[in-house]
């Protein structure tokens, strides 16, 4: 398609462009002959109202101009045959259109009446238009016809409308008195006139009907008018032109009414005045109206001379054409250099086109204009100024024209910088001010956090002192009495061993305090967990405190570590004993718990829904000042020696690290409920075992081969020596270098135990490599301090197996079991 057709054209264009027209009778627009690639270019490119109807179908094109004839057919109109557009006009056009089509012959007509249908009915209008023929390149065929047109309806109707006034207007006059005629007989200087004519002259009527001189009409204008209306009379008289004059009448009671006086002398062929008729009009009441308007001009623009803001107005599109003197004493411009669009060049360059899309966007919202922008004052310097805008709307709510004003804010903003600038200054000053309290917050943190520290240092270095001192006095006794040969140290034995499981479950419960316990959750059920804890529970409060378990139905499971969760429980159960000396009643209870926003928000934890477990005594209750620090490391009220005050501080460690959230409810005399909440598991697998308590030792064979890779060489010792007493075949290490070599050696190593914390290689790197070649090699760790090698938030790493030191051979036992017969190991659970 060449550069020019079908080029610009408007909404007709677009829609050309946009049209298949290979789905229509015209064809794909690469076919289309050059003369309908022309005409249509010329079509397109005209403001006059332009349509081609082209080849035997008469297919319509046509473009902006001509779309409102088509009327509420368009667009649908655009490539459809004439005879389906103008169905309802068909039967008149028909004949004009195939005259033309096969004489070559143009067509032309004015106030053609045409019965169209508009807005569902038929209505009678009428147009000039033409047919003109297009040629094929060679002239002898017509192709198309060329169609310009202009609906007339409008002005016959308008013109129809004209005349019946004007016979309207001359039949009033005719029938009615309020307007003064006259009829001055030139020759014998006498006029006759009707009564509201002698009426307004002051002249009897009666007499002016019959005829009166000149003077007698005369003596009734103003005398300050006066002359000026004889000479137009006398203007008239000689030269027979049209006769126009307003001025004052006095009346009788001395009021003033101004007329209108027309009229246009006959003159005879010589130049001599024959008559004189004509008319004069009472126009006081619009003489009036006008000079209303003019004061009320005046003052409205003294008013909008004399107030500080520039004040403009403009056309409903947006021209501006006035301006008060305010605008152009400030720009110093001409009057009038502004008006239109060229207001916008006494912007400041940068604000420009910013202004102007505000203006262009109110211009076609109907939005108030609001703007702060840069104006050029007459000293060339640019000051802010603030522009603002309503638009007048009639009461169909059109906009009739926008009202502004421009006022100079240059101080304000002046003054605003100067704020801003003290503002940051302020801001700077507050943030000098804010780091040096969070310097100082942090200052005493740290002395809080020190005075922490040594609480917990007094608090273990007091505990594990006396359990040190019974290991260290029982060996001491042991030795010297193995020196004589006496052989009953069983409770010297027994002893130390009692301090050295009191100090490891002191190092647990400070690593479930500071949430470092490397936790190895599993689902739960409750209610399971609770029912068989009974026996142990019972074993371990005694018979004067009476055990109740009130376990609800459809419990949701949870997901958390099942020995440390008994181990709280136990723990709590404990306390409540210690509460009840006398004996009393402790109650277990289970129940689904939802916390909300709001309680989630006061306790620092997360809204949702929760496994509950209760635990009420009627024991002695606690003060407001003991629940403040219940859980608070080495807080105790129990005798000295009777309490390490590490037990609640161990629920909330391991409850806090398991996602979950403990609350104390207590009063003096009445007892304490503490609620363990956990979250609820929304999975599918299997709940957990009852209980985690085991009556047997395990032992191994000796076909179970055990790598053991410790760097602490006492500990190596004892692992291996241990091993080898429960029947495992042992190997050693003292690194994991070590350890890999061994592995890559032999084939038959069944278990990997290794330390996790080494230097060098870690356990966990080691296990690593391991198992890259030995796919099926089984690993137990073991650490008294994990630093995230297996355990990542608090949770061991999925597979993983670990103990924790110190252990004893029995638990040692049982662990070596578990990983080595984990399918044997869970059908006995």
């Amino acid at each position: 398609m060449d550069k020019q057709f079908l080029a610009g054209g408007g909404e007709l264009g677009e829609r050309m462009r946009a049209m298949d027209w290979s789905a229509t009778a015209l064809g794909p627009t690469t076919s289309w002959p050059p003369t309908l690639k022309m005409a249509l270019n010329l079509c397109l490119n005209t403001q006059i109202p332009t349509a081609i109807y082209w080849g035997p179908e008469l297919r319509l094109l046509y473009n902006d101009a001509w779309a409102p004839i088509a009327g509420e057919k368009h667009p649908w109109a655009l490539g459809r045959r004439a005879r389906e557009v103008w169905a309802d006009i068909w039967h008149v056009i028909e004949s004009q259109l195939t005259n033309v089509l096969t004489s070559g012959e143009g067509f032309s007509v004015k106030d053609q009446m045409l019965p169209m249908q508009r807005g569902g009915r038929v209505q009678n209008t009428r147009w000039d238009y033409d047919f003109t023929p297009l040629f094929d390149q060679a002239g002898a065929e017509v192709l198309g016809i060329f169609n310009q047109g202009n609906e007339t309806t409008a002005r016959l109707n308008a013109e129809r409308a004209l005349r019946a006034s004007e016979e309207r207007r001359e039949y009033a006059l005719s029938a009615v008195n309020s307007i003064g005629t006259w009829d001055w007989d030139v020759v014998n200087d006498r006029i006759t006139s009707d009564a509201r004519f002698a009426r307004l002259y002051g002249v009897d009527p009666e007499l002016a009907a019959k005829g009166s001189s000149v003077k007698d009409f005369f003596s009734g204008i103003h005398p300050d008018d006066l002359p000026r209306v004889r000479e137009a009379i006398d203007h008239a008289l000689k030269t027979g032109e049209r006769f126009t004059e307003e001025y004052r009448l006095t009346q009788a009671d001395g009021s003033l009414r101004w007329v209108s006086a027309q009229g246009r002398c006959t003159l005879a062929p010589d130049g001599t005045p024959l008559r004189f008729p004509g008319i004069s009009i009472d126009i006081s009441d619009r003489v009036e109206a006008e000079n209303a308007l003019r004061a009320s001009e005046e003052r409205f623009q003294a008013i909008v001379n004399s107030i500080d803001q520039m004040i403009w107005s403009t056309r409903p599109d947006g021209y501006h054409d006035y301006y008060n003197q305010r605008w152009y004493d400030f720009t110093g411009v001409p009057e009038g250099s502004t008006d239109g669009e060229e207001w916008n060049g006494m912007f400041h360059p940068d604000d420009q086109d910013r202004a102007w899309a505000v203006w262009e966007h109110c211009l076609q919202t109907g939005e108030p204009y609001h703007i702060e922008y840069r104006l050029r004052h007459r000293s060339g310097n640019y000051r802010w100024v603030l522009g603002r805008a309503q638009p007048v709307r009639d009461d169909q709510g059109a906009i009739t024209r926008w009202f502004g004003t421009c006022t100079d804010i240059q101080e304000i903003v002046d003054a605003r910088e100067v704020l801003a600038r003290s503002r940051e200054e302020l801001e700077r000053a507050v943030e000098e001010r804010t780091a040096a309290l969070m310097q100082a917050e942090e200052e005493l943190r740290q002395a809080q956090k020190m005075e922490a520290v040594g609480q917990l240092t007094g608090g273990i270095a007091h505990d594990f002192n006396n359990m040190l001192a019974v290991i260290l006095g029982g060996l001491n006794l042991l030795e010297r009495r193995l020196k004589r040969g006496e052989t009953d140290v069983e409770r010297y034995i027994e002893a130390a061993r009692d301090s050295a499981n009191k100090a490891a479950a002191l190092t647990h419960r400070l690593l479930a305090f500071s949430r470092r316990q490397p936790l190895s959750p599993e689902v739960i059920d409750p209610n399971r967990m609770v029912a068989g804890m009974s026996e142990i529970l019972t074993r371990t409060i005694g018979e004067q405190i009476v055990v109740e378990t009130v376990l609800a139905a459809g419990l949701w499971k949870t997901h958390a570590d099942a020995v440390q969760l008994e181990q709280a429980v136990l723990n709590l159960a404990v306390n409540a004993r210690d509460a009840m000396a006398e004996g009393g009643q402790l109650t277990i209870e289970t129940a689904n718990a939802h916390l909300d926003d709001a309680y989630a928000q006061e306790n620092a934890t997360k809204p949702g829904q929760y496994v509950l477990i209760a635990l009420t005594d009627t024991g002695s209750g606690m003060s407001e000042e003991v629940l403040a620090k219940a859980f608070d490391p080495f807080f105790t009220t129990k005798a000295v020696g009777k309490g390490t005050g590490l037990g609640l501080s161990q629920v909330f460690g391991f409850v806090r690290q398991s996602g979950g959230h403990v609350k104390i409810y207590s009063e003096i005399g009445q007892g304490t409920t503490i609620k363990i909440y956990l979250p609820r598991y929304y999975g599918e697998e299997t709940a957990n075992r009852p209980s985690s308590v085991t009556e047997t030792v395990p032992r191994g064979m000796s076909e179970d081969v055990v790598l053991v890779v410790e760097d602490d060489e006492r500990v190596r010792a004892f692992s291996v020596e241990a091993l080898s007493e429960l029947g495992y075949t042992v190997l050693q290490a003292p690194n994991g270098a070590a350890g890999l070599k061994i592995i890559e050696e032999r084939d038959d190593i069944d278990l990997l135990f290794t330390d996790v914390v080494m230097p060098g290689m870690t356990g966990g790197e080691l296990a690593k490599l391991a198992l890259q070649r030995r796919p099926g090699l089984k690993v137990l760790f073991t650490t008294g301090f994990t630093r995230n090698a297996i355990v990542h938030n608090g949770v061991l790493d999925p597979g993983t197996h670990l103990i924790q030191k110190p252990f004893s051979i029995e638990q040692l036992a049982v662990k070596i079991r578990d990983v080595l017969d984990p399918i044997e190991a869970a059908a006995a659970g």
